[in-house]
């Protein structure tokens, strides 16, 4: 598909920017030109400098870096929280299944943008609040999703057959349960990267995110 070899090539350049950002980058993000303050784009500033005479396009760049680092930290924690609930809830069933699933409507009834924001707030600004709130946050809604898929796998006859004669639990969760909820695993993983990326940067963009003094692209 062209346009998913166009989008994976903007995702490559993105990564390999990011991993080699001092290299790339003009300036250190951190640099100040204090005589360089708010110039507009030229030869020596490409996307001109902030008040403090920061080149932007470096602070851009550097940015990139700690923006996918949150994305796959914030994201791997997302799957980890959604795979430990929603296969728990689903795997039991019961009275257990009926307080999670419970939970998880009353907190996936308040907006998430004002969710996050209230959560910000009380955790203060910094790099591991935003990744354990993002990750958490967004693992529980997500939980719906693998408590459905572990409820299908219940169904199917080799789950029955392993249940029939006397498979201990554990081994029916690594054997039966993992293995074939990963592709759904994979496809959350994917899908939230760029999410989580965008709600960092609205975090940041309202001053509720990432300290000052970290370059970020909401910021």
């Amino acid at each position: 598909q062209p346009l998913g070899i166009f989008g994976g090539v903007v995702v490559l350049l993105l990564v390999l920017v990011s991993i080699f950002a001092g290299v790339v980058a003009p300036y250190e993000p951190d640099e100040i030109h204090l005589a360089d303050r708010l110039t507009s784009t030229s030869a020596r500033y490409l996307l001109g400098t902030d008040h403090l005479g920061r080149d932007l396009l470096s602070r851009l760049i550097h940015g990139a870096q700690i923006s996918i680092f949150v994305g796959l930290a914030a994201t791997t924690l997302h799957v980890l929280v959604a795979v430990l609930i929603g296969g728990t809830s689903g795997f039991f069933g019961g009275k257990l299944d009926l307080a999670v699933q419970r939970f998880v409507d009353a907190w996936m009834a308040f907006p998430g943008l004002l969710l996050l924001l209230t959560i910000m707030s009380i955790a203060g600004q910094g790099l591991l609040q935003i990744i354990v709130v993002l990750g958490i946050a967004g693992g529980i809604g997500g939980s719906r999703v693998i408590r459905g898929t572990v409820i299908g796998i219940k169904e199917n006859d080799y789950f029955l057959a392993a249940r029939a004669v006397g498979t201990s639990t554990s081994q029916i969760l690594i054997r039966h349960v993992l293995p074939n909820i990963m592709p759904v695993v994979i496809i959350i993983f994917s899908i939230n990267i760029g999410g989580v990326i965008i709600a960092e940067a609205s975090l940041s963009f309202l001053g509720f995110g990432l300290p000052l003094e970290i370059p970020s692209w909401g910021a």
